[in-house]
Order: C-alpha cells, then structure tokens, then sequence
C-alpha cells in the first residue's frame, strides 16, 4: 500500500504547519519540513518543539535562504529529499507542498490513486514547443545566466540581460538534456528519487546550469525526470489543484470553495486565503476520515477561464466563476415554487411553512423587501442577491437548519432556475399555472410601469394581447424544458385534482396537500 512522505516548503503560520503535519502523518504518512531561513527563529523553533515527539515529521538539516525565482527553492527542496528518503523507507513516494496546500480528499482515497498505477505525476511538457509560459522571457530563461532576482531587484536583473545580450554571452544547454517545464508541485515514486538524487551527485555540470537559470523550480525536476523515466511512467500532470490568471498570479480560494474543490480531480488544493477560516475547519478533518465518496465533476478550470473571459468582454456582472460553483449540497432539497401572481405563491409559502413545517422565502431575487434573516450583508439588495445566488441559498439554507427549503420565482427567471438545475443539490419545481383576465393584466401593465394612469385605452388594448402572449411564452417554455422534479397545478382546477402534484413537489402527505389547498382561497385574488 502507498505511503506518502510529504515534502512541505513553507516560511509562515507556525501553528498551520504544525496542524498540517499533525494531520497528514496521522494517516500514518510521513513529512519532511524545510522551514525557509528568512523566516523567524523563533516561529522555526516553535515548530520544531510541536513536532518534536512525532517520530514520522523530519526536518531539512540545512535551512535555505529562499526567494521567488530562485535556484534557492530547488536546493530547499533537494535539502528535505535528502532529510526524507533515508528517514522513511517505508515511503512509496514523495509529495511536494507549500504551507498554502489542504488536502481535498481522504488518504484512503490518495493511497488507492498511487496504487492504482506505477507511474510519476509530474507536469513536464517541452519548454520550446509548449505555450506554458503564458508571460515574459522566454529563452532568456535557459540561455543567459540570473544573479539577481526580478522581484526584488528588478533594474539589475534586465541590465544584467541586456550586457549579456550585447556581448554574445548565451549558453549552450546541456546536450543530453531536453528541457521541460511545469508546475513545481509534484508526487514522484521512491526510485525516481533516489535516481534523481543519484544523477545530482554524478553531474554537478547540470546543478551549475540550472542555478543561474530563472525560475529553475518550473523546469530542473521537469526536466531530469523525463530524462530518468520512460515517458511511459510518467503522468503529465499535478496532482495539486492550482491555477493562475493570465498575469501569471494564483488564483486564491475561499470558504464557499469548498464543494467546488472536493469535485475537481486532484488530492490537494493551492492556494487557500488566510482568511479561509472556514474552509481550512471543513477540509482539516478530511484527509483521515474513511469510507468516503468523491464524485469528480473537475469544472473549476472551465468555470474560472470562462468567466475570465466574460470579464474581459465587459460582461462579469451575473454569478462569478466560483459563485457560481457554490453548491447547496448534495443531501438539501431547493423547492422552486414559479408562479406570475406573487401573491398565490406567498399564501402557499405561508401555508407550508405553519402546516407542513417547510422554510421557505418569498420573491427573494425580485423583490427589495423581501424579509430575510443577517446573512452578513449578503442579502442587502437583489443584485447583491443576483450576483451570490448559490451562496445566499446555502447561508440560507444553513440558517434555517434545515435540509429543504422553499423560494418563489417569476416565470421570467427562467435562466435563473436553469443554473439551481446545475447545483448538485435535489431541486423540484412547481408551477403555478394562472389565469389572467383583462383586469389582472391592466394592473400588472400600471406595476411594472408599462402603462401609467393616464394611458390612452386604445394603447392599453393593444398592449394586453402582448402581454398575454408574454405569459404564456414563459408558461410554456418552463414546460417544455423537460426539469426532473417538476410538477404543476392550475388555478382553474379543482382542489382535488392538485393534491398528488402538491404532495409531490413538498414531499408530504396527501392529507397535508388537502390541508394547504384548503377550500380554494389559495388561488384567490
């Protein structure tokens, strides 16, 4: 059975690399921790006693000095491998980390992928021939040595270039080498460790090119991997769920990420917010627990550079990407009650709520004064409402302690129901199918100021026919969308031929349907 001996880089939060380590070794892995030197003695020692009496954590004998960029994170890295490998023979492979990692599934569930197959899971694509690098240099990267880091001194690092450009200085790459570049966050077997750090050993003329290369921590395991593992053995790809924005920074998740994160097909997740309280409380407890299904939907990547690239079309206003992905949860039920006369669908929110017990809101998404509970602003305004759509129901839905819950809609939200249908929650409709006499659409013109007081009557007959057919079009095309779930009910029918859709839609008795209809008020109006 696989056993994991994790590799975690870190330079902050002494009690999150506590817990971390904590957790991950509790699973019976193990952990070698290389705690960046720039970082505080004091918060390095704080560590070291934390940890002192777990006899799976060990520490990197020699603290590097680490800096964006630099060779430095490689030799941190090589520097925990040579602290884990002989400290853990029982481990089957060697997972890299950083101190912004949470595990998004169970060890139960990363054991069984290892075992699955015999392979590296290591991205490692040709650095000439690939678009990876989505800005800045490219060669230059390979060809030309780095002394001074971007970052932190950005002017020395291009008139350093420059000279070298000018005076013919580019480097030939070593020759047996073919280049590879990819993200730093891997899990590689025991023996390509171990050959790995044999091939160090043997070819310091490798070490020497790449600690002047920039950003070596995307391309020196990359590269020697491929050069080491037959193709074959080799997954080309992380086992980390990270992403980047076109500006080349990460992209950060927080605590509605958590049903989004748990559906993507990886074993841990880069990189959380420290605000993430939550989050970080609902993804500690995962990686021992047991028995455990992870349904794999893997949309968060889709989801982001779709609607990045609505942002950049000007139409980022609707539901964010992860917003978006917020789910209810599986084990809550969303009762969609759809009806053109609010009114109707009040009284019936009402009466299930004093007979049946069943929460539920009025027009929350269309009305600015629809009564809700402090969800911490949240719920200030429909657009507010809009834009958080799936997170204000599950805040809701947590408030009301309760598994089901009931919200009202007009029939043109037609979009809107189209999108709880994709929440991974159980949804079912009902739709009220209402009559609308001359009267009933007058006074709907005058309300949503398609005709005022003084509108001529010519105009206003003219209107109600559009009107009417606008009514019908949204009825229809609610019924013709084939929603699992969906039930109706007319307000021109008998009470008796509603029951069984009623008790359907709320899952209650027919006794309680009878109760809820009552003797006919419910359709008045």
């Amino acid at each position: 059975m696989a056993k994991i001996a994790y590799i975690l880089l870190c330079h902050k939060d002494p009690q999150g690399v506590i817990d971390q380590a904590g957790r991950l070794t509790a699973a019976g892995d193990f952990m070698a921790i290389h705690f960046d030197a720039r970082a505080s003695k004091a918060d390095y020692e704080a560590i070291r006693t934390a940890l002192a009496g777990n006899p799976s954590v060990v520490f990197a004998q020699r603290r590097i000095r680490c800096g964006w960029g630099e060779w430095s994170l490689v030799q941190a890295t090589l520097e925990a491998l040579y602290a884990a490998v002989p400290a853990f023979p029982r481990a089957t492979h060697f997972y890299m980390l950083s101190g912004d990692c949470m595990s998004i599934k169970s060890a139960e569930y990363a054991h069984a992928l290892l075992d699955g197959e015999s392979v590296d899971y290591i991205e490692s694509f040709d650095f000439f021939a690939s678009d990876w690098i989505k800005t800045g240099i490219r060669e230059e990267r390979l060809i030309y040595r780095h002394w001074f880091n971007e970052r932190g001194r950005k002017a020395w690092f291009y008139r350093s270039l420059e000279w070298q450009k000018k005076l013919g200085l580019a480097r030939k790459i070593p020759e047996d080498l073919q280049i590879m570049i990819g993200s730093q966050w891997w899990c590689l077997r025991r023996l390509t460790v171990e050959k790995l750090l044999q091939f160090v050993a043997a070819r310091p003329d490798v070490t020497r090119f790449f600690r002047t290369t920039w950003i070596p921590d995307e391309t020196f395991f990359q590269t020697l991997v491929r050069h080491l593992v037959p193709g074959s053995e080799i997954r080309s790809r992380t086992l980390t769920f990270l992403m980047f924005t076109d500006y080349g920074m990460p992209v950060t998740f927080y605590d509605d990420h958590y049903d989004l994160l748990l559906a993507q097909d990886y074993l841990f997740a880069r990189k959380l917010s420290v605000d993430a309280r939550r989050l970080k409380e609902q993804l500690g407890s995962l990686y021992t627990a047991t028995g455990m299904a992870f349904p794999v939907s893997g949309e968060g990547r889709r989801l982001y550079q779709f609607q990045a690239g609505r942002g950049r079309l000007g139409r980022r206003y609707a539901p964010r990407a992860w917003e978006a992905g917020t789910s209810l949860g599986r084990d809550r039920v969303l009762l969609i009650v759809v009806c053109k006369k609010w009114h109707i669908a009040k009284r019936l929110v009402a009466r299930a709520r004093e007979m049946a017990g069943i929460e539920g809101v009025d027009y929350l998404f269309n009305e600015d004064n629809c009564p809700l509970p402090d969800l911490g602003g949240i719920e200030s305004t429909p657009d507010k409402r809009m834009r958080h759509r799936r997170a204000l129901l599950k805040l809701l839905s947590e408030s009301f302690r309760s598994d089901r819950m009931m919200i009202c809609l007009d029939p043109e939200s037609f979009d809107l129901i189209r999108d709880f249908y994709a929440d991974r929650s159980e949804i079912r409709l009902l739709d009220i199918v209402c009559d609308f006499s001359d009267a009933y659409l007058r006074g709907h013109a005058l309300r949503v100021g398609l005709a005022g007081e003084h509108t001529p009557p010519e105009v206003m007959a003219g209107l109600l026919p559009t009107l009417r057919h606008d009514m019908i079009f949204e009825a229809e095309r609610l019924r013709d969308a084939g929603l699992p779930g969906y039930e109706r009910v007319w307000q021109s029918a008998e009470p008796g031929a509603n029951l069984l859709p009623l008790a359907r839609f709320l899952g209650i008795s027919e006794a309680q349907a009878r109760e809820i209809l009552g003797d006919g008020t419910l359709f008045q109006d």
